[in-house]
This record gives structure tokens, sequence and C-alpha cells, in this order.
């Protein structure tokens, strides 16, 4: 069953189960979960989740709806908010991120290089430690661009990888990837009315290395 946040006829804001796909892609993804459960029959796609990533998102139920919260993305007026889980501590408690990324499809790899080229995208974040726990440090992230891996090739980059990512260099027997879709806000795309969604990461590992957490209370 899939936690859902809020409905109306516009959008459903969901609980996306780590594993799962975001992309529409037939009955085990989480549209095609969503459809089932919802008794719904049009879901559109406006962001994404790394498959390995859960956490808050938002989905549209009419044409109308998933154009206004695209633009939203476009115009970044849909704020991502995300928790991670850092081997390794920032040099500094708080600061912004940027760099041009390139993604290898055929490897589904991202990567950091240093010149504009065909493929390359700019990328920003801004990052605020919020605990630390022995060697491993719990970071809020707000996105300002949306490319694929960012988070986790951006702080790999430096030397600080997400803990159980095996593709950037963070790989712990047993432990899930540290990243975690926290929060969401958007403006609604009929009425305008901002809307701010929270979810907790699940009580497990990573997450409960730090047990005095923001989320702690919710």
């Amino acid at each position: 069953m899939i936690t859902v946040l809020y409905e109306d006829r516009h959008l459903v804001v969901c609980v996306k189960p780590a594993g799962v796909l975001s992309q529409d892609a037939g009955e085990g993804s989480l549209p095609g979960l969503l459809r089932a459960q919802l008794k719904e029959t049009n879901l559109g796609v406006v962001h994404r989740l790394d498959r390995e990533v859960g956490g808050v998102m938002v989905y549209a139920r009419t044409p109308a709806a998933a154009a206004a919260l695209s633009r939203a993305v476009q115009e970044r007026a849909l704020e991502k908010t995300y928790l991670a889980v850092l081997r390794g501590a920032p040099a500094e408690p708080a600061g912004t991120l940027v760099d041009l990324l390139f993604h290898d499809k055929n490897r589904n790899k991202t990567y950091v290089v240093n010149r504009v080229r065909k493929g390359v995208k700019d990328a920003c974040l801004d990052y605020q430690v919020l605990k630390t726990a022995g060697e491993r440090t719990l970071v809020q992230i707000r996105l300002h661009t949306g490319r694929t891996h960012q988070i986790r090739v951006q702080f790999a980059s430096r030397g600080l990888p997400l803990v159980g990512d095996g593709k950037y260099g963070g790989k712990e027997p047993g432990i899930p990837l540290g990243r975690w879709s926290w929060q969401l806000a958007f403006p609604h795309p009929v009425t305008g009315e901002p809307m701010t969604f929270l979810q907790p990461p699940p009580d497990q590992a990573p997450w409960t290395w730090f047990p005095i957490a923001p989320w702690k209370g919710m």
C-alpha cells in the first residue's frame, strides 16, 4: 500500500518506497501502483527520484495540472529538500556546491567535468550539516537543479560519498542508499496556494545512526 499524504482531483502527493521506479513503467512502477490503488486512469509524471531513493513525490491527475507542475519545476518553484548521510564531513557546516556534470547514458553514471561541451549541464545545490555520528554526517540539501545522480556525484567528487552508494564509492554491506526526499513545496497547480509536505525517513539504518534528528517527534 502506497502512503498518500494528500489528494484532490488535480494531484496526488505520496511517499515513494525505495526500490520502486518513479517513472511510468507499468504495474510495478509507482504510477502503476497508484493507479491500481486509487482506481485512477491518468497520472502525469512531473519529477523523478532515483530508484534507490524514497520519500515525497507529487503526480498530476490532469493534463492542465501536469503542465502547471512542470512549469513550477522549470521555474524552480517546486522546491525539493533532501536528507543525505555522507561518509566523512564537509569542510564547512553549510555551503553551495556548483559543478558541471556529464551523464553517460550507456553507463548510467554521471561525472564532474571541467569544461562545457555537448551534454554537459550546470548543477547547483545548497547543503547544511544537521548532525554527526562518528565519521558519518547527516546533511539537509536544497536542490537548485535536477540533474541525474546530482547529489550523489557532487558529494562523491569531494570525497564525501553517500553511504550505501556503491555506484559512487560509498558501498557499505547491508546499508541502503543514504538519501531521502524529505520535503516538497510547490504552488497548487490550479489555486496557486502554497503547499508543503514532509515525510521522515524510515526507522532503519542509516537514519537510526542519528537518534537525535530533526524528524524525531514529527
